[in-house]
């Protein structure tokens, strides 16, 4: 174990810690509604429709909709299995590709009330998202296969009028998520998506809900497998993502789901370096969302290769949710019900594991402990709230208890009030008088970063300090854990 005396270096890795480059950069911040958001950290899919019924990933609007009727039904059931797992709310595909719609509307008979099941499934899961205390979303598929006006002016205002029906009649909405998805109709043409005019619908009767993937607030990590950059950044380039870039990288064929959960999209490893930003003006603060499914398939399926080849296990889905929430990204898990409507046991299963692996190591929070500024010319000041700014000179915290601890976990949150400044940090442990070792090295911090050590320390003193930011680091929570 190689230890080190205290008088580390502060010359913010050789990079301006203020220039006018930096001040470009923190101008960039969160609106409240993005603030909210962050907050939520976990979250579900729920992937049901017809193409449950007929074993397929993507319908092609032609289906039988009289063979739709999930007896056993249970929105309940639904929520009350996600609520124990940590989830804050359920997005529902009130519409996929194929255009059948699991809601009741004036603008189609291709959906839900028209089949032998009869009922409004949006409704049922907005009253039982309220009564589980859980935010309802929705995923309205832009394209359309069953739609005869897809591909002229006319379908735009075909989506406006079936958007507008779910804005105004299921309650509060947190969401709407919209993905890149514009294949041919049934008269061969592409659609030319009128996004502004979708957006001022949302803004209009939703203001705090976030338009999510082909919109404004909240951007895909580009890929399907949940996997997430190393140092996932909110502030990037606009160019970098939008709409147009979202469809490029998006599936554009049914059976690119192995390939979706395995690359990452060309918007590259880097969005938000310095480096990077330097070469655009126009930048946008955009957190991300890595979407993954607890299958292979979105939608449920009951065959051999979806049953035993390719099932998420509970520690795989553990490693992204430590990577994607405690990487400054949220975390979109699908969990797709089976034929009778119910989220099936081999699932639950799952869930059960996973849930397990997620809360564990959060249970012992040290709560002993004060915290204090730290400079090199040992000019310290007491920290008695949560709103953490480092004055110059002030280049870290130091977190001391009154007893030793062997410490764990810890996670880390900046109050991004005051836009994403951290880009690298350092953590030190207190062994025996001046001596310190050097127990984790970090990057961007963001919303919340995990910092899960390879093996216990036991300390009485955690010093976090920041080697790398633009500007002043304003950090919001410490939290440590045994």
């Amino acid at each position: 174990m190689k230890l080190i005396k205290e008088g580390w270096c502060f010359d913010n890795n050789s990079y301006p810690i203020n220039d006018e480059d930096v001040e470009r950069y923190i101008k960039v911040t969160p609106s409240q509604r993005q603030l909210e958001f962050m907050k939520l950290e976990y979250y579900n899919f729920i992937h049901f429709g017809i193409n449950t019924i007929t074993n397929r990933e993507w319908g092609d609007g032609n289906e039988d909709i009289s063979r739709f009727n999930p007896k056993k039904l249970d929105t309940d059931q639904w929520c009350s299995v996600l609520k124990v797992t940590g989830s804050k709310g359920i997005i529902i595909t009130a519409k996929h590709h194929d255009g059948f719609c699991l809601f009741d509307t004036k603008f189609t008979d291709h959906n839900v009330m028209n089949t032998p099941f009869g009922k409004d499934i949006v409704k049922m899961l907005s009253e039982s998202c309220k009564k589980y205390d859980l935010k309802l979303g929705i995923y309205l598929s832009p394209w359309d296969r069953h739609e005869k006006t897809y591909g002229t002016e006319e379908y735009n205002d075909f989506f406006v009028n079936q958007l507008t029906e779910l804005c105004c009649n299921y309650g509060d909405i947190f969401c709407f998520w919209f993905d890149g998805a514009c294949g041919e109709g049934k008269n061969g043409k592409k659609q030319v998506y009128d996004w502004d005019r979708y957006y001022s619908v949302i803004r209009k009767h939703h203001p705090d809900a976030v338009i999510s993937i082909c919109g404004p607030d909240v951007r895909w990590i580009g890929n399907e497998g949940g996997r997430v950059r190393k140092n996932e950044w909110s502030v990037i380039p606009g160019e970098k993502d939008n709409t147009d870039a979202v469809a490029e990288n998006s599936q554009t064929a049914e059976d690119q789901t192995k390939l979706m959960a395995e690359k990452l999209s060309d918007t590259t490893e880097d969005l938000g370096s310095r480096e990077v930003l330097k070469n655009y003006e126009n930048l946008v603060f955009k957190p991300a969302e890595a979407d993954v499914s607890i299958n292979l398939g979105w939608f449920w399926h009951n065959n051999l290769y979806y049953l035993f080849k390719k099932q998420r296990t509970a520690k795989d889905l553990a490693k992204i949710y430590f990577d994607s929430v405690g990487g400054n990204a949220s975390m979109l898990l699908n969990v797709p019900p089976n034929k009778n409507g119910l989220i099936d046991k081999r699932e639950i299963k799952t869930l059960k594991e996973f849930t397990e692996l997620i809360t564990e190591p959060f249970k012992n929070e040290i709560k002993d402990k004060k915290l204090f500024t730290y400079s090199p010319e040992k000019n310290t000041r007491e920290i008695r709230d949560y709103s953490i700014c480092l004055a110059d000179g002030e280049s870290g915290v130091a977190v001391e208890f009154s007893s030793k601890k062997q410490v764990k976990l810890i996670t880390l949150s900046e109050d991004l009030t005051y836009s994403q400044r951290i880009e690298e940090f350092k953590v030190y442990a207190k062994k025996e008088d001046s001596d310190y070792e050097h127990i984790y090295t970090g990057t961007v911090v963001g919303s919340k970063k995990i910092v899960k050590l390879d093996s216990p320390v036991t300390t009485d003193k955690i010093v976090i300090i920041v080697t790398q930011s633009r500007s002043n680091p304003v950090l919001k929570d410490i939290k440590i854990y045994e």
